[in-house]
């Protein structure tokens, strides 16, 4: 089991890329980050005093390889804690950071034919395995991963550097003005029947893709969700 730890930090650096998507880069003021691919973090905004209960925060993954000495999340601004994000995270800004939380690629699952499914911003747990060195001992992986339109991908330079660790890596996008919602069931047609599925995105699409495959006579243990919140 992981051990967490605080970690004070500073935001080095804001990305707005499109309108209610947000990109930040953290700068830890302590000791290094220590975390695995697929893991994720809880976000303090205010001052963490260690007297206290720790302050309101929210969980976010973490998109960045545990290679990399920063830590890097996007989000999307849903809620009154995003908004509070979104007009009070400035560059220099110190935070406090809580990390690392969950097992989504430590579970045991099979790595040939491995299937990721991404809604939005759910695709970044797993560019933080897909920029890893240890994304090689996949084979055959694919992933299909759904946007509202083109500008939303914000990703293809990650899936390059994917691409160059894994040659085997098969992406396939989704764009909701052109192609409609993402289909589970053109999904499981493609997919084979040991195949692991993880699911990452909104909370329904999560929940209507895993039942429709358990009604495939999918096995829970081979569907992995991130569904932490």
């Amino acid at each position: 089991m992981s051990i967490v730890n605080k970690y004070p930090a500073k935001v080095l650096k804001i990305q707005d890329p499109v309108d209610g998507i947000h990109s930040v880069e953290f700068e830890s003021l302590d000791k290094r980050f220590k975390y695995e691919s697929g893991q994720f973090l809880h976000l303090a905004l205010d001052d963490c005093d260690p007297s206290e209960n720790w302050p309101e925060s929210r969980c976010f993954s973490i998109q960045s390889s545990p290679e990399e000495e920063n830590i890097r999340i996007t989000y999307s601004v849903k809620g009154l804690f995003t908004n509070r994000m979104q007009e009070e995270l400035k560059s220099g800004m110190q935070v406090v950071l809580k990390l690392p939380y969950g097992d989504l690629f430590s579970q045991d699952h099979n790595k040939i034919n491995t299937v990721f499914i991404a809604g939005g911003t759910g695709i970044t747990p797993y560019l933080s395995l897909f920029t890893n060195a240890s994304f090689n001992f996949y084979l055959k992986p694919v992933l299909y991963a759904g946007f509202r339109n083109e500008n939303y991908n914000l990703y293809l330079n990650e899936l390059e550097l994917a691409k160059k660790i894994n040659k085997g890596l098969e992406v396939q996008f989704v764009y909701e003005n052109k192609d409609g919602l993402l289909d589970i069931e053109k999904i499981y047609l493609k997919s084979y029947k040991d195949s692991t599925f993880f699911i990452s995105g909104p909370l329904e699409m999560i929940r209507l893709f895993k039942s429709y495959l358990l009604n495939q006579g999918i096995s829970s243990v081979q569907i992995k969700t991130d569904d932490w919140e």
